[in-house]
């Protein structure tokens, strides 16, 4: 339908009876995801904080509260933060390569999907909660079986949590599973009631949460700050788990895919690789951030396997947009949709997209292209706050 339409800029279609705008035209989600954001500032998804407590996260939460809590949670993905969880993450990337090395030399196949899963998961609940999990050693434990869970959504309650949550608040219906929810809202209660009682401090996103739960915020109305509740902060450390651990472990399994399909790839990065361990001594966190060619390995997996396939936003307030050569009046309430797959495999953005290139992103080529064109993360104020960290889980 993209290829099919996307010279026009934009068109329509009806989802669960709604009007629905896929706009195809690179300047125009330019507009929509920055120019003309106050317009379209939320994503329209499900949130029923009393109905399901869980769904009051950033990535739900639209208007004011979410403007509030992006603002409150921005400083948990600064470089130094980063830095610190870089550090977590390394212990359990060298326990990773310690069990694949023995299973290789038992010459064991072995699943590599779940193996990221069990790794992202290691990784996350150790940077955020300060939990060691030992998923990758004990694939069955509880943090790997309500993880599962989380997944386990039938398509259909998927489609209806994106393009018609009137129906899931009309009827009371959570999107996350009841045990799910017990099982996290009592994990962070006990998690943030040890560290209290034990004046525990471990610089990591809980720390954060607990902070904004014992002091209020608001720089511009100091008679209006409000702390964060237990529930509230429950939802953005469960936010934190499930935008992670998923979407990490399938990027990684894309892209040892494409490295295994491609020798000459692997054996240039593997001599980049070689070539900064030597310079710095060590995986240290800069040493990272000087792999040049492993981020545009990992870009050019994003592009070609997207975790999110569409950006979804919802017109708050009605406004005009240049489409072809006329103004359409786009009414509040419109939905709007970003096909994100369809522009990664754009022959005309992308030549020959089918085909694993890293050298897409170099900074030459990176230039050439609209900023727009690369929206695995989003862009605007709604891109992902967690970037840095997801791709550091990658790498």
């Amino acid at each position: 339908m993209y290829m099919k339409y996307k010279h026009h800029g934009a068109f329509g279609l009806y989802t669960f009876f709604k009007p629905n705008l896929v706009i195809t035209d690179l300047e125009l989600i330019r507009t929509v995801l920055i120019k003309n954001f106050h317009n379209f500032h939320d994503r329209g998804f499900y949130c029923n904080e009393k109905i399901d407590p869980l769904t009051g996260h950033l990535f739900l939460l639209s208007g004011q509260k979410w403007k509030n809590m992006r603002a409150k949670l921005t400083p948990t993905f600064t470089p130094v933060k980063i830095g610190q969880m870089f550090e977590i993450a390394k212990k359990i990337g060298n326990n990773f390569a310690i069990y694949l090395e023995n299973k290789a030399q038992m010459k064991e196949s072995i699943e590599m999907k779940d193996m990221f899963s069990r790794y992202t998961t290691d990784v996350i609940m150790a940077t955020a909660f300060g939990i060691n999990s030992n998923c990758i050693n004990e694939p069955n434990n509880k943090f790997r079986i309500y993880g599962k869970k989380i997944l386990k959504v039938n398509s259909i309650w998927v489609a209806i949590f994106m393009f018609a949550p009137q129906i899931m608040n009309f009827f009371s219906i959570p999107i996350t599973h009841r045990s799910v929810t017990k099982f996290y809202m009592k994990m962070f209660r006990e998690i943030v009631e040890y560290r209290q009682n034990n004046k525990i401090i471990n610089n990591d996103f809980v720390d954060l949460l607990m902070e904004l739960m014992e002091n209020s915020h608001n720089d511009n109305k100091p008679d209006k700050a409000i702390k964060l509740t237990m529930v509230e902060a429950t939802a953005q450390s469960f936010a934190f788990f499930v935008a992670g651990f998923e979407t990490s472990s399938a990027t990684a399994s894309y892209t040892l895919f494409e490295l295994a399909q491609n020798q000459n790839i692997q054996d240039k990065l593997c001599d980049e690789i070689d070539q900064v361990l030597k310079k710095y001594g060590d995986l240290t966190y800069e040493a990272l951030k000087n792999m040049t060619y492993l981020h545009q390995v990992i870009q050019e997996s994003m592009r070609k396997y997207p975790s999110v396939p569409v950006l979804n936003r919802i017109c708050t307030e009605e406004i005009d947009l240049p489409i072809t050569d006329i103004d359409v009046c786009i009414p509040k309430g419109t939905l709007i949709t970003i096909p994100v797959l369809g522009i990664h495999r754009d022959p005309t953005i992308y030549p020959d997209p089918d085909k694993f290139d890293p050298e897409r992103f170099c900074e030459d080529e990176n230039k050439k292209r609209h900023s727009c064109a690369f929206l695995s993360f989003g862009e605007g104020k709604r891109k992902c706050i967690g970037e840095d960290m997801n791709q550091f889980i990658n790498f």
